[in-house]
């Protein structure tokens, strides 16, 4: 019988001590070679070592290979990889977002190359990559009648077809390690950043599952904790932001001010900018605002007090920018509804005196109609993240001192949010508040801002003085 044996053994369940309890360990031997495996409770060993009994009284053959029933792996390895992954992606493209279908591609792009059985020496790598990611795993590019496939492409995508190994290679312990290192390394060789390496293994976990449901694999093979000097999970991802990563009061001006001195659309700029600084909105919704979303007081309106009246912004959608390619709508943008509210919610953000005035002066100056949008772009088209980003890096080393450029102070644009975030946090409003007019929830915001809550710490010890647990000295 070739690659199959009736030699096996059944052992008994191993229970090994852990600091949290206990694991078991379901051992067997197929021909001269054992196999193990580890699970978290006694029912689950002792249902898989039923499994395994129930095979080898039915006079099943165990693969040399796998130790698995020979009829397990059966489905497995009829199943080539690179098919199931492009079924996949079909299978969850439509109700996927567009930035979550381009992860996804990454994702089976980095994990079908690891899947060779060799490497394609015929081809260029980009080559590889690219034809797997903006064509095999992009639903949309490859069943457009429009625009076929091209022969290049097509001749790539062939050989990946016959060259990928089938789905049985997941219950190889080295298969796995070397796709869990691809999910998880650089083009350069060196680790992704832990949030990419998380939401990659979130991705291929969703896969496997896939696979479990439609009888391809028994279990999911992907590694479930961090193991000492191994692959293991994912890394831990810091929710908090780096304090590094905010500007002062004093950066914020300059770079605001040196924006708005920019030829031609330098006011719109600022503008965009400081509705973030100042507003705390998010890049992807500040793009998507029309004028008629930004209610402004009439020019020199004062309060009761004297001082002059808020505005304020009803924020009802975002549009991030993930490339027509990926969007249904052939579109750079993709509209949406508000990051972590409910379908057609809306929110209102208050409007600082100072960007009121900005904003009042761009409506005038560029005759912007109420229905169009409140920072076009060039053309009267959504501003593209390349053009502001563009803007922001020139003001940051125009305006930064050396040393402030190279470090994170306002690296991303996205920090100009934090900035805000922080700001009204530390100026003493109630995280609910704060949490309301930035679109999270008080957790979530709590625990990304909570290390740069500053100036506070004096008045909190004062509010505790007075509790005492022993007499007060004579």
């Amino acid at each position: 019988m070739i690659g199959g044996t009736f030699d096996v053994r059944i052992y008994s369940i191993e229970r090994r001590e852990r600091a949290n309890g206990y694991t078991y360990k379901v051992v067997w031997k197929v021909g001269t070679k054992k196999h193990s495996k580890t699970y978290p409770t006694k029912a689950l060993a002792d249902a898989r070592r039923s499994d395994l009994l129930t095979a080898v009284k039915r006079g099943e053959p165990f693969s040399l290979e796998t130790g698995e029933p020979i009829s397990y792996a059966s489905k497995a390895a009829d199943t080539n990889w690179y098919d199931f992954a492009v079924e996949f992606v079909d299978k969850t493209w439509i109700p996927s977002s567009g930035n979550h279908r381009k992860n996804v591609a990454k994702a089976m792009t980095a994990a079908t190359i690891a899947m060779f059985r060799t490497p394609p020496k015929q081809f260029e790598p980009v080559n590889v990559r690219t034809a797997l990611r903006e064509w095999a795993f992009n639903t949309k590019q490859r069943t457009n009648p429009d625009r076929p496939i091209p022969d290049d492409v097509r001749v790539i995508l062939d050989w990946v077809q016959r060259n990928t190994l089938p789905m049985s290679a997941w219950e190889q312990t080295e298969k796995v390690d070397m796709v869990v290192t691809a999910l998880g390394t650089l083009l350069d060789g060196t680790a992704a950043a832990a949030s990419s390496i998380s939401r990659n293994r979130r991705i291929m976990n969703l896969a496997m599952e896939y696979a479990i449901r439609h009888g391809i694999l028994r279990s999911n093979p992907l590694p479930k904790g961090k193991r000492k000097g191994e692959g293991g999970g994912a890394p831990k991802v810091a929710q908090a932001i780096d304090k590094r990563s905010l500007l002062n009061p004093q950066q914020v001006t300059a770079l605001l001010e040196w924006i708005g001195q920019r030829p031609r659309r330098g006011p719109l700029y600022k503008a965009f900018f400081a509705a973030l600084c100042y507003a705390g909105l998010r890049p992807e919704e500040a793009v998507a605002l029309r004028v008629a979303d930004a209610w402004l007081p009439e020019e020199g309106a004062v309060d009761e007090e004297g001082d002059a009246v808020w505005g304020e912004f009803v924020v009802h959608e975002a549009q991030p920018e993930v490339g027509s390619q990926w969007t249904d709508t052939g579109k750079v943008h993709e509209e949406r509804d508000l990051k972590g509210r409910a379908e057609g919610d809306t929110r209102t953000v208050p409007i600082h005196p100072d960007l009121v005035a900005l904003l009042r002066g761009i409506i005038a100056k560029y005759k912007l109609e109420p229905t169009g949008l409140l920072f076009p772009g060039e053309g009267g088209e959504m501003l593209a993240g390349s053009v502001f980003r563009r803007v922001w890096n020139k003001a940051r080393k125009a305006v930064l001192a050396a040393h402030e450029f190279l470090s994170p102070a306002g690296k991303r644009v996205y920090d100009c949010r934090h900035t805000c975030l922080t700001a009204w946090l530390n100026k003493g409003i109630p995280p609910a508040q704060v949490a309301e007019w930035a679109g999270n929830s008080v957790p979530v915001l709590l625990a990304i801002y909570a290390r740069c809550i500053v100036g506070q710490l004096a008045n909190y010890l004062k509010q505790i003085k007075t509790i005492r647990y022993v007499p007060e000295a004579a």
